[in-house]
């Protein structure tokens, strides 16, 4: 019984040095349940999009402590109890709008923790519009929305290990968009946001 438990805990004490050597590579999916909304004036709206997130992730280290993450992702953007006016007859309707993007995020990732299994990152994202929509009317609203969202992404998270390489990861995360999202805005600047609860496994290369 004192083997077996000696080379469990070599075992574990292995899976957290192979994680965070320096110059080692992981690579990962997860999804994730989207909460969007936009923001005008300094105030958010309280109408949240229920949407989702698929996204691929690759993480270098550079240290025990510090790597460096990409990911690349489908993200479901927008707000609801929207309004839409009619520019002929100034009639307006409550509306859903979904708009989506293919956002990158390219963020400094700090390992902490006494195994450093959790981590902090944050950086810069691109979002490149796929498609735009109301849903009152079905109307594609892509020449209104400019094709490019550019903001900063925040995230706290914990990797578990399972094996030697493979781990299941937690995170919550939250984006900022600092560029309007209309092209001819003729009022307060719309900025996009979203905070994401996500899930996904991350294997080391």
């Amino acid at each position: 019984m004192r083997k077996l438990l000696t080379l469990l805990l070599l075992s574990g004490l292995g899976v957290t040095a192979h994680a965070q050597e320096k110059n080692s590579f992981e690579v990962g999916l997860h999804v994730g349940y989207n909460a969007a909304t936009v923001s005008a004036n300094n105030q958010t709206s309280n109408d949240f999009r229920n949407g989702f997130n698929v996204t691929a992730i690759g993480d270098y280290f550079f240290s025990d402590r510090w790597s460096i993450k990409a990911k690349i992702g489908y993200d479901q953007k927008g707000w609801d109890n929207g309004y839409l006016t009619n520019l002929d007859n100034g009639q307006s309707f409550v509306t859903d709008y979904h708009i989506n993007y293919l956002t990158i995020p390219i963020m400094a990732n700090w390992h902490f923790g006494k195994k450093r299994n959790w981590y902090l990152n944050f950086g810069p994202y691109f979002g490149i519009l796929l498609n735009a929509t109301e849903t009152k009317f079905n109307t594609d609203l892509k020449e209104f929305i400019h094709n490019r969202d550019i903001g900063i992404d925040l995230g706290i998270g914990v990797k578990v290990p399972l094996t030697s390489k493979l781990r299941v990861m937690f995170e919550v995360d939250g984006q900022s968009g600092i560029t309007d999202m209309f092209k001819q805005n003729q009022g307060y600047r719309v900025r996009s946001g979203r905070s994401g609860v996500n899930v996904g496994l991350l294997y080391g290369l």
